[in-house]
């Protein structure tokens, strides 16, 4: 199923070098994964639901609500520097 020539395919385009032995080992080891893959394929899963999360979560985030709105003067006296009421910070080239 998975040549040796695939295998130096792989590893060519992953920058990897292998010995002989590693290619041989890796050959038998990916053919052995494509026929668990294939084995899986032939299970009937027509009726199983799609899911996302194996457990039901209904929502675990809390609602967003204002507590405190800070003014634009206090978040700037953060700034390390500040322009026309903008933070300035370092040019990027």
């Amino acid at each position: 199923m998975i040549s040796i020539k695939d295998v130096e395919h792989v590893a060519k385009l992953a920058r990897l070098e292998l010995t002989e032995d590693e290619k041989e080992l890796y050959t038998k080891q990916l053919g052995d994964v494509l026929k668990y893959v294939d084995q899986m394929n032939e299970v009937d899963t027509s009726s199983v639901k799609p899911m996302t999360q194996v457990i039901d979560f209904v929502n675990v985030m809390r609602d967003d609500k204002v507590v405190y709105e800070y003014t634009k003067e206090e978040l700037m006296a953060n700034a390390p520097e500040a322009e026309d009421g903008f933070f300035k910070v370092p040019k990027i080239n």
